[in-house]
């Protein structure tokens, strides 16, 4: 399986909009980080999307171009297309910045519905902002979507892969990550219970949340709270994700951290 980073960023992005720090006026294309998202290709060859956020449309403009000759043509009355097939979107919560992409599914929804896989709250308030999708007789143009309710503790099926769906706490609010075969994704998470602790055990490559060095956050962990977990779990690699700009320099950053645990960056694509 080959997965992309989309975007690494926070909730805002790197660079803040309007900060003078040498962090977000920095020129390295690493620092600069769009929301966090990421694209897992599955055996089957189709794609599975990790969160939507609002810089969906950039990132996937950015994935066409560097992968695009992989794709066929379809047609959409008198136009031609050229996308990667997507089945579903795992939904990990419902703050903006991790599903205010979902409306960009459009062009990807033109061959075949996408699922839309979130916890009950989570999957009734997309159906709220979004009924436009979801109507009897949907908004003309709408993305094709479908909403399928997911809990922890259950393991999805989909293209060919066993995806087990874990609880993390985002602050006080229960969010969900994902175990895919010896890869594990999880963003936004402050802590974890440690029934998923053990649910995690065996993972060899952990996609996990790391905000900035140093100082605590109510709802995020920090960098050294990321590697502490990589270490606990001993994994071969970690890769740290949704990152702001005291998460400092990539290239200075990945010096301080240990050989196996490095700064994941947009566009990054790894073997999982």
């Amino acid at each position: 399986m080959l997965l992309h980073f989309l975007g690494t960023g926070t909730s805002i992005g790197v660079p803040h909009l309007g900060c003078q720090c040498e962090v977000c006026r920095s020129t390295d294309p690493r620092d600069q980080r769009l929301r966090t998202s990421a694209l897992l290709q599955a055996p089957t060859g189709r794609y599975i999307l990790l969160d939507c956020g609002p810089d969906f449309r950039t990132q996937m403009l950015r994935f066409q171009h560097q992968h695009e000759a992989e794709w066929a043509d379809f047609s959409v009355g008198p136009y031609q297309y050229r996308l990667p097939l997507i089945s579903a979107c795992l939904i990990t919560h419902v703050h903006y910045d991790h599903v205010g992409g979902l409306d960009d599914l459009r062009p990807a929804s033109y061959q075949h519905p996408i699922e839309i896989c979130a916890e009950p709250k989570v999957a009734a308030e997309i159906h709220r902002h979004m009924d436009y999708c979801f109507r009897e007789n949907a908004y003309p143009g709408a993305p094709h979507l479908s909403l399928r309710e997911i809990q922890p503790g259950q393991t999805l099926h989909i293209e060919g892969l066993n995806i087990e769906v874990v609880r993390i706490m985002h602050g006080e609010q229960p969010i969900v990550g994902f175990r895919i075969g010896d890869m594990a994704y999880i963003t936004d998470m402050s802590s974890a219970p440690e029934e998923t602790i053990e649910a995690l055990r065996g993972v060899r490559t952990l996609i996990v949340n790391g905000l900035r060095w140093e100082r605590p956050h109510n709802t995020h962990q920090r960098i050294e709270d990321a590697v502490e977990l990589c270490q606990l779990l001993g994994v071969e690699r970690g890769y740290l994700i949704h990152m702001c700009h005291g998460a400092g320099f990539h290239e200075e950053t990945n010096k301080r951290l240990p050989p196996n645990i490095q700064l994941a960056y947009d566009g990054l694509e790894i073997e999982v």
